[in-house]
């Protein structure tokens, strides 16, 4: 399966990315394939709601910026993971950008699957993040819920919390 992981942490060796890092091992264990585009080191703009995409575009966001590196990937990703640290109950304003400028490809061909890590400094904030994930992101894509993965405080690059994740990406 193609797996496409977009990060939205600002930190290369945060606790997001080593979240990210066991579950694409264990993804990868099993034979999956497993692309990580940490996006906050990407200049991807928010959509502008010109509809280009849908009207003259054909599919096609008519901002040329690194956007562009991530619609061929998305577009044979058969799984997309979200990741972010929690920024005032939600995903990073990296990640919001490009999760919105999907918008452009409409459904992805191959999209069935999703799934979402979310790491934090104290427990009971995940709420908006996991709010839009299940509500607009899950629903809107039509995609089969794989998983919501949390960690906060000591939890954070905790041996128990990462081999979570590794057997989350094996199981696949």
């Amino acid at each position: 399966m193609n797996i496409l992981v977009l990060n939205g942490s600002p930190r290369p060796n945060g606790n997001t990315a080593a979240m990210v890092a066991a579950f694409s091992e264990g993804a990868e264990e099993k034979g999956h394939h497993v692309t990580i585009i940490n996006v906050c080191r990407k200049k991807i703009a928010g959509c502008l709601a010109c509809e280009y995409c849908h009207m003259k575009g054909n599919g096609r966001c008519i901002q040329q910026d690194d956007m562009q590196e991530v619609y061929p990937v998305l577009d044979e990703a058969e799984m997309i993971v979200l990741a972010s640290p929690v920024y005032y109950h939600s995903f990073t304003g990296q990640l919001q950008c490009a999760i919105n400028r999907i918008y452009a490809l409409d459904k992805p061909k191959h999209l069935k699957k999703a799934a979402l890590i979310l790491s934090s400094g104290s427990d009971n904030v995940y709420g908006g993040a996991v709010y839009e994930y299940q509500n607009s992101f899950l629903d809107y894509l039509k995609l089969e819920d794989m998983g919501v993965f949390t960690a906060f405080d000591k939890q954070n690059k905790s041996e128990e919390k990462l081999e979570e994740l590794r057997q989350f990406g094996r199981s696949l």
